[in-house]
């Protein structure tokens, strides 16, 4: 594939008139685009342009891109790690009292956002298998890459609203009416396409970015997949085969060097490259760091609970919790750099990583009832962090006690990526428990947000949540 430099050109035009009407998937007008999709597949080089232009998508839509609609924000509002500063936000303040109104602009535009990648991503596969131009092998490469991006969409779609639509294609008729599909019968469809992704997408990385998708960043997706849908086997089998991959992926033991652009412990990463070169921060640092002189721009800070929790020896206390003394208030530090233009970018956002796989392999064995193994995962976490180890400290722990430590590192090891602490109190059933003790407005049908009702309004097949 060409380089990002050689391609751009091509992305913003090609991309603006692949997925020019996929605002509103459940109201699309008749499709007019037939010429245009078919000189998108016209050769290898457009096919490889509209690629990289769904992925830089993912840096601008809202669920996905790290700012203020995202799932990152949200998620993390909703749980008990992050805090919305401002009381004038209404919208990030339901998300905060679990009382989140259908008519949520936020709700709305994480919603619309991931169906337009949908959208897209259907696109895209329609027009590689409808074309005879191009080598049956590129093809391949290329649709493995997008049938991971739309597996991953529909993950957060089925774990933030429960039973959502499962559109497969382009049709606009039968987008327009889609029905909900079960919990179950999206899983099996993210399934399958890992599945698919897996045999497909390439085995390295295009141009060593780590912006792209290779068959280690769909095995640590299925690791993730499978942990949530209990089958510790698979979890394990997947998440070691990332962790044994040595020569692509370490830990770093500068916590401070692990989100920079392409680090060893990135898996999957998302470039700011896909905001058009008007800017090159990532929008978790330009939204989560607080600036020291202009705090009153902040909007979310830490859980003071939270950072409390830390040992004050954690390394990741030190170097990922920032303080700011006019506001007497922590916030996430994990990013450097709050706003730039300077090229080379030097912070990607991350999506996978590989402390997230110790974790989840860790999770797997003690499931499965092996404690030593573990132990080992989680003390090279523990370890990084400047932690004694619990193989020292505590080897005898039951399996409860060590599945409560692998929580609790679990949250501190993730907190503020891709709403991790959200869905673990969901999947784990303590959402009740940790989140109901301390909001009096708290119901058990708070874990899943409204179905937004814009998109019930044009749609009367889409059912709404229970609670709302």
């Amino acid at each position: 594939m060409k380089s990002l430099k050689h391609t751009y050109p091509y992305i913003i035009l090609i991309l603006s008139l692949f997925i020019y009407s996929c605002e509103d998937f459940v109201d699309l007008d008749p499709p007019s685009d037939q010429l245009i999709g078919e000189e998108v597949f016209k050769n290898q080089a457009t096919v490889e342009s509209a690629l990289i232009g769904i992925y830089h998508q993912l840096f601008q839509l809202d669920y996905s891109g790290g700012g203020r609609s995202s799932i990152a924000t949200l998620a993390g509002i909703s749980a008990d790690n992050i805090q919305n500063i401002s009381s004038g936000n209404i919208s990030r303040m339901q998300f905060q009292e679990h009382e989140i109104d259908p008519d949520n602009v936020d709700n709305l535009n994480t919603w619309s956002s991931a169906y337009n990648m949908v959208y897209a991503t259907n696109s895209f596969l329609e027009g590689l298998e409808n074309t005879e131009n191009l080598d049956q092998e590129f093809k391949q490469q290329m649709a493995g890459q997008v049938l991971f991006v739309r597996a991953f969409t529909y993950f957060f779609l089925v774990n933030l609203y429960g039973d959502v639509p499962l559109v497969l294609s382009t049709d606009y008729r039968a987008n327009q009416l889609a029905s909900r599909s079960s919990q179950n019968a999206v899983y099996d469809q993210i399934l399958a396409d890992l599945v698919l992704a897996l045999e497909q997408a390439p085995q390295e990385y295009i141009n060593g970015e780590r912006i792209s998708v290779n068959r280690q960043v769909v095995r640590a997706f299925l690791s993730r997949v499978y942990l949530y849908m209990e089958n510790w086997q698979e979890a394990e089998k997947y998440s070691t085969q990332v962790i044994n991959d040595t020569g692509n992926y370490q830990l770093m033991e500068d916590l401070n060097q692990v989100f920079l652009a392409n680090s060893l412990e990135a898996i999957w990463q998302i470039s700011p490259i896909g905001a058009g070169g008007l800017a090159t921060q990532t929008n978790e640092g330009n939204f989560l760091i607080i600036d020291p002189i202009f705090s009153f721009f902040a909007a979310v800070k830490l859980e003071e609970t939270f950072v409390s929790e830390f040992d004050t020896i954690d390394k990741r206390l030190q170097n990922w919790v920032g303080y700011n003394e006019s506001l007497d208030a922590h916030y996430v530090h994990k990013y450097k750099i709050r706003l730039s233009n300077v090229f080379p970018i030097l912070e990607y956002s991350m999506v996978l990583r590989l402390s997230e796989q110790y974790l989840i392999r860790a999770e797997a064995r003690a499931r499965q009832g092996d404690l030593t193994g573990a132990i080992e995962d989680i003390d090279k976490i523990r370890t990084r962090a400047g932690l004694e180890l619990l193989a020292d400290i505590n080897p005898d722990l039951s399996q409860e006690e060590l599945l409560t430590e692998i929580l609790s590192q679990r949250r501190k090891e993730l907190f503020a990526e891709w709403g991790h602490r959200w869905f673990d109190l969901k999947r784990l059933g303590l959402a009740n428990q940790v989140l109901g003790g301390n909001d009096p407005l708290w119901e058990d049908t708070d874990i899943f947000y409204p179905i937004p009702e814009d998109e019930r309004k044009k749609n009367p097949n889409l059912t709404q949540n229970e609670g709302y």
